[in-house]
């Protein structure tokens, strides 16, 4: 018997107390610099994870393509070779085809409203199209337009004949349609591309612009709410699962539309301000366009509603209608351009 007793004492001391969560060490990776706005609020997120968790879930946030490319994030995260990951849906055409409407032209008018009306619109949708993974929310940057080295773009009859480096797969279709040639790169990739000849402009957000050093080989520079880029944070399923439902708890808290728009707005910030420092650079030639101008651009930009639409039939949606809830979702938020 008192053997017995001993040994209890003994298992107490070196296994955890009843009920209580094992440790998970998150890996969460992402592909632009650690002196990007993501940065910080991915390390915002995971220290929001381990306080609602009670210490139990801790993450380790590592940037600039250290675990893999940045076409490759969502796959990371499907296989986990990384446990939450952050992606560009739009980096891979044809795959995602619903969350694509929010890359469409002159849809979205600033980040945070952005973010919470595409992550609410969203949530429905990505049980479907991203299944692979645990969805955790959706965001977007600041409006954002051309930005290009050899030549002024004012109309769409400009793009024709140039190479353009697309932000996305909507964008890639928009240069095909006005004549222009598409130059596929990661963001990490632009300025060599651009320095090389490779390409002569870029779609890029401003004061990512300068993060990259684009600017450095850029000249002409749009100051116009053409189009913005959408984002998802996803999570390893199996990692997920594997956790108690307190620790799940604390993952879907801020896994939520809220935590979509806080994204979306520090990140927009660090954009937006980008546009006076790009103004104060010599060599620069920042410009806005004339109401008229801007009526040939939204005019050139109709066909890309139908190109998506088409892309969401052939995977059983129904375009029609996911537009009308995403724009009265924007609506909601306070973001649906005019």
């Amino acid at each position: 018997m008192r053997k017995a007793w001993l040994a209890l004492l003994v298992a107490a001391s070196v296994t955890p107390a009843f009920g209580q969560d094992k440790t998970f060490e998150l890996k969460i990776s992402h592909w632009v610099p650690a002196s990007h706005p993501l940065q910080k609020s991915l390390e915002d997120w995971a220290a929001a994870v381990e306080k609602d968790s009670g210490g139990t879930i801790k993450g380790k946030v590592f940037p600039a393509q250290q675990l893999g490319k940045a076409f490759d994030h969502y796959d990371m995260a499907r296989d986990g070779i990384a446990d939450v990951t952050y992606v560009n849906p739009g980096y891979q055409p044809g795959r995602f085809p619903i969350v694509g409407a929010g890359e469409l032209p002159f849809l979205i008018s600033d980040a945070k409203g952005g973010s919470a009306g595409l992550d609410a619109w969203y949530r429905k949708y990505a049980e479907k199209e991203m299944k692979d993974v645990k969805y955790c929310l959706a965001f977007v940057h600041s409006p954002s337009s051309f930005h290009s080295r050899t030549k002024k773009i004012v109309v769409p009859e400009d793009v024709k004949g140039m190479k353009i480096r697309p932000a996305h797969a909507t964008m890639a279709n928009f240069v095909t349609s006005l004549g222009g040639t598409n130059v596929q790169s990661s963001a990490p990739e632009v300025r060599d591309i651009i320095e090389r000849g490779v390409a002569d402009g870029v779609t890029f957000p401003w004061g990512s612009l300068l993060l990259f050093g684009i600017d450095k080989v850029t000249k002409y520079d749009m100051e116009a709410p053409l189009y913005v880029t959408t984002f998802v944070f996803v999570m390893n399923k199996d990692k997920y699962n594997a956790m108690s439902d307190k620790q799940k708890a604390a993952i879907d808290k801020n896994c939520s539309t809220e935590m979509a728009g806080v994204v979306g707005e520090h990140w927009g910030k660090f954009e937006d301000a980008g546009i006076e420092k790009i103004k104060a650079e010599s060599g620069h030639e920042v410009y806005k366009l004339t109401p008229e101008q801007t009526a040939q651009w939204k005019k050139a930009a109709e066909p890309l509603v139908k190109t998506w639409g088409d892309g969401v039939k052939k995977n059983g949606g129904d375009p029609g209608a996911a537009l009308t809830e995403l724009k009265d979702s924007l609506k909601k938020y306070n973001a649906l351009a005019e």
